[in-house]
């Protein structure tokens, strides 16, 4: 009864204000800015709003932000760091907190029009958004929704604000005070925060998990992470919480010709795009010191710690016959913030092209449960070359125009069992190289099912015996080898345990993935054999170099671009 007699009093407030339509501009040379008109008794406007995804009634939405303070004659919102195109919508919902009440308005859009007319950012920025992870789409009039999604300081705002309006109007006893100040205090704390702030969700003061997936019932199912989208990267930024730089000069264990640095000559973002993009060494340091100098990337702080010290990775010094590292790249990780076990996983990427260029984008498991590689796995979604005109053997194209995918298992090094769960996709009549390509992957527990462009590509399921059965490895190992999978009740073993994500561009390299079998058209200017292959390699430099077009496009040709990283929990 006391719910309905306060919305009762706030329905016959609602006659007394109309919520005027907000003005969305887009900002020079990114950002997006939101104003609202000022009128006699208006204290806070609050929107919430997604990008391209319906806002149903009260969600809470991708971005949700208090608007206090007025400038020239209006309450203003800037954020420089949100990007939106020409062509994309804007829904949202708006709520207007005024002398006489709370007032909403509902399930609105705005499109980016095109050509777009832009504003300069002004020194002062009101506020700021608030990203919000879920929260339910229902409530009391809206305000359950905003104590959620606003959080603390939504609740403190809101709260304030419109508590302070009606209590002071209340207290004052004036004409209309106890319709007003009901009506303030409730819209203001409930819009706000009716439990102060509560983050998370809520059913009637009932905290509500909005958070991880499986969501409470009460949570929005349609949004993220409820929907069972629990990563996603679409590049708004270089986030360095989320994505670690490796620093070393390893070379992956396979004798690779680069060194991995963080540096945004290597790894950078523009236009929702992540590039890594491979560059000289001789450029940083001069070409004397591949042959002469020590090159050390201990490093002094945890920022720039070397993360791989294997295979003399951390420190290197050149000698006239044993050059250091050519080339430098980039290779990220989420081992820090993000591994997942079950569920699908895109992305949506472009491929490098340029002699002795090898992208990938693959997993490794977060914790060795099995051991060390290949007992607890590693999933490639993609592999490539980047040579225009390379043949294996059979006669078969493996350059640009070609990938693999595969899974590597096995009880312990050299034995691996990847070539039972290996495929090879080659286009026709254009590369990889050419347009963005999008790589899949299904993972359940009983099988993993790969994708490319949306068409399967391979699905691996080891049966009942498992991935020791599939690879035979007591036939052909013996019986003394060692199962690390026997204690495992999933037959997926390795492939039960959480993975984390890898993006990285190798150049080059002595394991065998550039075979000395197989035939290029330059010629391959090393021997995977070779104690000099390093210098080999650099020496022939007038070859392949001239193939990265380092000279067109800010040498973006050679780089592995990256769109779209999504991931969905099952």
């Amino acid at each position: 009864m006391i719910v309905l007699y306060v919305l009762a009093l706030i329905s016959c407030a609602c006659a007394q204000y109309t919520v005027r339509d907000p003005v969305f501009e887009m900002m020079s040379p990114q950002g997006l800015r939101i104003s609202y008109t000022d009128t006699n008794g208006v204290n806070l406007v609050g929107l919430h709003f997604n990008i391209d995804t319906p806002l149903a009634g009260v969600a809470a939405g991708q971005y949700n932000i208090d608007i206090v303070d007025k400038s020239g004659g209006a309450f203003v919102y800037e954020d420089q760091g949100i990007t939106v195109r020409p062509g994309q919508t804007i829904y949202y919902w708006i709520l207007v907190v005024h002398n006489s009440g709370g007032f909403q308005k509902t399930e609105q859009s705005w499109t980016v029009p095109s050509p777009i007319t832009t504003t300069q950012a002004t020194t002062t920025r009101t506020t700021a958004a608030t990203t919000t992870t879920a929260a339910p789409s229902g409530g009391i009039s809206g305000g359950i929704s905003g104590g959620i999604s606003g959080g603390t300081s939504g609740g403190t705002t809101g709260g304030t604000t419109g508590g302070t309006t009606g209590g002071t109007t209340l207290t004052g006893g004036t004409t209309g005070g106890i319709t007003g100040g009901i009506t303030g205090g409730i819209t203001g704390g409930i819009t706000g925060g009716i439990t102060g702030g509560l983050t998370g969700g809520t059913t009637f003061g009932i905290a509500a998990n909005c958070k991880e997936y499986p969501c409470d019932a009460a949570c929005d199912q349609t949004v993220a992470p409820c929907n069972g989208l629990i990563f996603e990267e679409n590049w708004d930024k270089l986030d360095f919480d989320r994505w670690q730089h490796e620093l070393t000069m390893s070379g992956g264990g396979n004798w690779e010709f680069q060194m991995y640095v963080n540096n945004r000559s290597n790894s950078y973002v523009r236009d929702n795009t992540l590039f890594i993009k491979p560059t000289l060494t001789s450029e940083k340091f001069g070409e004397a010191a591949l042959s002469s100098e020590t090159v050390d990337i201990w490093g002094m702080s945890p920022a720039d710690y070397c993360t791989g010290n294997a295979f003399w990775g951390c420190s290197r010094t050149g000698t006239g016959t044993n050059y250091i590292n050519p080339a430098r790249s980039a290779r990220l990780r989420t081992v820090n913030s993000f591994a997942f076990k079950y569920g699908k996983i895109e992305v949506e990427a472009k491929l490098p092209t340029g002699d002795w260029l090898w992208p990938a984008i693959w997993m490794l498991p977060k914790h060795n449960s099995y051991g060390q590689w290949p007992a607890s796995g590693e999933i490639d979604l993609m592999e490539s070359r980047g040579n225009k005109n390379a043949r294996n053997s059979q006669g078969e194209s493996i350059g640009v125009d070609s990938m693999g995918t595969t899974m590597h298992w096995g009880p312990y090094w050299p034995v691996n069992g990847y070539a039972k769960t290996h495929v090879t996709k080659t286009l026709s009549g254009e590369t990889f190289g050419d347009r963005f390509h999008k790589w899949g992957l299904e993972w359940t527990e009983n099988d993993l099912t790969f994708y490319l462009d949306d068409q399967e590509i391979m699905k691996v399921d080891p049966g009942p015996g498992g991935f020791w059965e599939l690879g035979e490895f007591s036939q052909t190992q013996g019986a003394a080898t060692h199962n690390p999978w026997q204690y495992s009740d999933s037959k997926l073993a390795p492939f039960d345990h959480e993975f984390y994500i890898i993006l990285n561009l190798a150049v080059g390299g002595t394991n065998g993935f550039f075979s000395d079998q197989d035939t290029f058209a330059s010629g391959k200017p090393w021997s995977n054999e070779s104690p000099t292959a390093f210098k080999d390699f650099w020496m022939a430099k007038n070859q392949w170099y001239p193939t990265w077009n380092a000279d067109v496009n800010n040498g973006e040709d050679a780089a592995l671009q990256v769109k779209t990283i999504r991931v969905w929990k099952y």
